[in-house]
């Protein structure tokens, strides 16, 4: 087959505009990238028996000779035929069942059977086969790995062509010497995940997107070749280009080089003229450019309008690369007395910090799924988040840049030795053009480190080296101390705070013109839909009450910074719960209790807390659900989350009483319980909003809810569907636990993955094809089903044995 025929192209059509430049009407197509996500090969190895890894470390061919790789995994001859067949993204740690080692790691990640202990389940292999025509001969070809988890090696045709210890960073090899023009061509990777990187869960393999891509020998650098920043002149925006070239060729090389902006039709704005470009063979330059955008349109959390910004290269008057990016035109400022500004209006930061997996896929997330949590994120309220601890997959900053949430971007270590320099210079690099992060993390609580003088240089190298490749941002650390100034915060430009409120205001008085960030506040533990104490089966209170030693309530961070201009606002801990962290409970619980969300996105309590001071949206919510069948008499706590200047709580009609909302509080009521309904009536500006709880019957009926219709045959978008059963009078059963099956007909979509939030559950995120299943925890369960290729209709039906069966059909176009 023809490689390049299946290449997605992004193009543009640019016309002539007279007076503004003379280029003529012509289809402008930028670089080839092919995804290729698919039809992979995987085979776990083993990291202490070399027999059981395919000679792997005992082949004295693996390094010694080149290109000698006959009989190994890395071989063009090797026979992977009986090797399972994946799509990436992939991760097989998800696979991999819960194992309890009364291990400190072990427990941080969750207790998946991966790591030190299990060399077993710790080593995956991937093979991957394509071919390049002759006819495409001649340019340069890379291969692009967004993120492999972690310390992987990759070869080409047999050839070693490079290796990334980070499972975190991008990576980028030229393969163009190994390519096999007209005939067969082998990828393969070997993921090493024997060690940790952090203390939650990870994930393993190749769990990001890989790239296949061709370049004309003269080209715009691939990685942080184009970097589009923009400057406020007066009503207008100055639009920054540089733009580094390298020349492939054997010979010296002369080209032209052209820069335009256009609005998100595709309408030319703005366009500067072919300038003359000169270099020698082998040889990078960086070619600056500026232009002006009249009036432009503001990027914000609520208008993320997007410009695009291409950068054009000619030679002999024939387009040989062009490079979009898109960009949006926005200023900040962190004023040390008034806090965060954004286009030059004041920003409270509604922030939340969010680790990257999520329930039933781990960390292999299709790309619609960053949307969907970000919009639900959105929907809280929310308009910042943090990457941790980890440089993000691109697909999430898009989604950002999409749909106006602001991103403060973290790298992984707070260190500055050669490997760790490396992964914040190429963080910078790929990441710096995306509008929606405002400031960068140089690390997180480094606590052997952040108090020292050392740790004051490292900062600085760090500090310096992002102000280098990205003058138009700054840098915090999130650092989880209090009042000390010592070390890192002498240096660090915004100073962040891990926790540690109470020294926040002495700190601020010290050092009153350093600006001051809650890089990461809260951890309140809670546990979706349950209400008492269960220590038998790891569950906490679903409550805004229980928080760890250096922890906080929601209302007690976000009531500290309401009330101080200078305090930006923060990060809480975390949007959505994680594998990992069983705070504050071992075995049998092994995902946190930190999420405002668990880990299918499905709100708990403290949701509608950030939601009523966070969001314009009329809010009233109770806690807890109306079914306590048994406790006849026994007394409830009722919590009400409301942005109403007053709540009114009603029990089968009679009035418990009247409170006024304090502000960024919450209300209380002590309740007898009776079954029926229990309702609460608020008035927010004279406006009457109202909310109830009512006592159901048994679940007689299920309900399937997809986050959409209609899905892309792409074999890549997916959709989110959510599990809820209902009783005889169509109410919602909130405290249900029946085993739901799924089964899927028509069109070639697959679920992909099942969840249902229990933080102790240890029932499979990935079950056989034709027996998918999962079981409620209190009333809700989540599938995630990801697009095929065939145009046609989706069934998916839903069952349980005395349930009524639920059927719904999605489009697949």
């Amino acid at each position: 087959m023809n490689f390049w025929k299946k290449n997605i192209l992004i193009a543009y059509y640019i016309t002539c505009i007279t007076g503004i430049s003379s280029l003529s009407a012509q289809k402008i197509i930028t670089r080839q990238e092919q995804k290729i996500d698919d039809e992979w090969k995987f085979h776990l190895g083993n990291a202490s028996n070399p027999s059981l890894d395919f000679n792997y470390g005992i082949d004295e061919t693996a390094f010694s000779k080149s290109g000698a790789a006959d009989g190994m995994p890395y071989g063009l001859k090797f026979n992977d035929k009986e090797w399972q067949t994946v799509q990436l993204p992939h991760d097989w740690a998800v696979s991999l069942p819960f194992d309890y080692l009364r291990d400190g790691d072990q427990d941080a990640h969750g207790y998946k059977a991966i790591g030190g202990h299990y060399p077993q389940n710790s080593i995956g292999w991937y093979r991957k086969e394509f071919t390049v025509n002759h006819s495409d001969s001649g340019g340069r070809f890379e291969l692009r790995l967004d993120g492999v988890y972690r310390d992987s090696k990759i070869w080409i045709n047999g050839y070693y062509v490079g290796g990334n210890y980070s499972g975190y960073t991008s990576a980028t090899y030229d393969i163009t010497d190994f390519i096999r023009f007209g005939e067969k061509n082998i990828i393969t990777v070997r993921a090493d995940a024997t060690h940790y990187e952090g203390w939650f869960y990870e994930g393993a393999g190749i769990y990001r997107h890989v790239w296949l891509n061709r370049y004309n020998n003269l080209h715009v650098v691939s990685q942080g070749g184009l970097y589009v920043r923009t400057e406020k002149n007066g009503d207008n925006a100055d639009v920054i280009f540089q733009t580094s070239l390298i020349n492939k060729n054997i010979d010296a090389a002369k080209a032209t080089l052209q820069t335009l902006i256009l609005d998100r039709n595709g309408k030319i704005l703005a366009s500067s003229k072919q300038a003359p470009v000169d270099l020698d063979f082998n040889e990078q330059k960086t070619y600056d450019s500026r232009l002006q955008l009249s009036h432009p349109v503001l990027w914000d959390v609520d208008n993320p309008y997007l410009y695009r910004a291409v950068a054009i290269v000619r030679q002999n008057g024939q387009i040989i690369d062009s490079v979009p990016v898109r960009f949006g035109v926005r200023t900040f400022a962190f004023d040390k007395d008034k806090g965060f500004f954004l286009n030059s209006k004041p920003l409270k930061i509604k922030g939340t910090s969010n680790h990257q997996d999520h329930a039933g896929v781990g960390s292999a997330l299709p790309d619609y799924l960053q949307y969907y949590r970000i919009e639900l994120l959105k929907q809280m309220g929310d308009n910042a988040i943090r990457t941790t601890h980890n440089p993000p997959t691109p697909e999430l900053l898009d989604a950002c840049d999409s749909l106006g949430m602001l991103v403060m971007d973290e790298t992984r270590l707070l260190t500055s030795g050669n490997e760790y320099e490396k992964e914040f210079h190429d963080l910078i690099l790929r990441d710096r053009n995306h509008p929606s992060i405002f400031i960068w993390s140089i690390g997180n609580e480094e606590y052997a480190t952040q108090r020292t003088n050392i740790g004051k240089r490292i900062a600085l190298n760090q500090i310096m080296l992002q102000k280098q490749l990205d003058p138009s941002r700054t840098a915090t650390y999130a650092a989880n101390m209090g009042n000390v100034y010592y070390g890192v915060n002498e240096v660090i430009p915004v100073r962040g705070f891990n926790y540690n409120l109470t020294g926040a205001d002495a700190y601020h008085g010290e050092h009153p013109n350093q600006p001051v960030i809650g890089t990461e506040v809260a951890s309140t533990v809670s546990t979706r839909g349950i209400y008492i104490k269960d220590t038998a089966n790891c569950y906490v209170p679903d409550y805004d009450s229980v928080f760890p030693p250096w922890a906080s309530t929601a209302e007690y961070w976000w009531s500290f910074a309401s009330k101080r201009d200078w305090f930006m606002g923060g990060f809480a801990w975390t949007g959505f719960d994680y594998r990992g962290e069983p705070t504050p409970y071992t075995w049998p619980n092994v995902n946190s209790h930190f999420g405002i969300m668990d880990m299918c996105g499905f709100p708990k309590t403290v949701y509608y807390y950030y939601q009523s001071w966070w969001s314009d949206s009329d809010v009233l919510h109770i806690a807890p659900h109306w079914n306590w069948k048994g406790d006849e008499g026994k007394e409830k706590i009722v919590w009400i989350n409301s942005n109403a200047d007053n709540v009114e709580l009603f029990l089968n009609g009679k009035s418990l009483g009247k409170k006024d909302m304090p502000k960024y509080g919450h209300l209380e009521w002590k309740v007898n319980y009776e079954p029926g309904t229990l309702e609460a009536i608020g008035y927010r500006n004279g406006k009457k909003i109202s909310a109830k709880v009512e006592t159901t019957s048994d679940p007689a009926t299920i309900k399937l809810t997809p986050s959409k219709t209609q899905l892309l045959a792409d074999g890549e978008d997916a959709v989110v569907v959510n599990v809820t059963v209902l009783d005889k009078q169509g109410r919602e059963v909130p405290d249900a636990s029946n085993l739901i099956s799924f089964e899927t007909s028509g069109a070639d979509a697959a679920i992909i993955g099942v969840g249902n939030g229990d933080p102790s559950s240890h029932e499979a995120d990935k079950c056989n094809d034709n027996n998918w299943h999962r079981k409620l925890f209190n009333g809700k369960a989540q599938l995630i089903l990801k697009a095929g290729k065939n145009k046609g209709v989706i069934n998916l039906k839903a069952f349980s044995s005395g349930l009524e069966a639920a059927a719904i059909q999605l489009a697949e176009n």
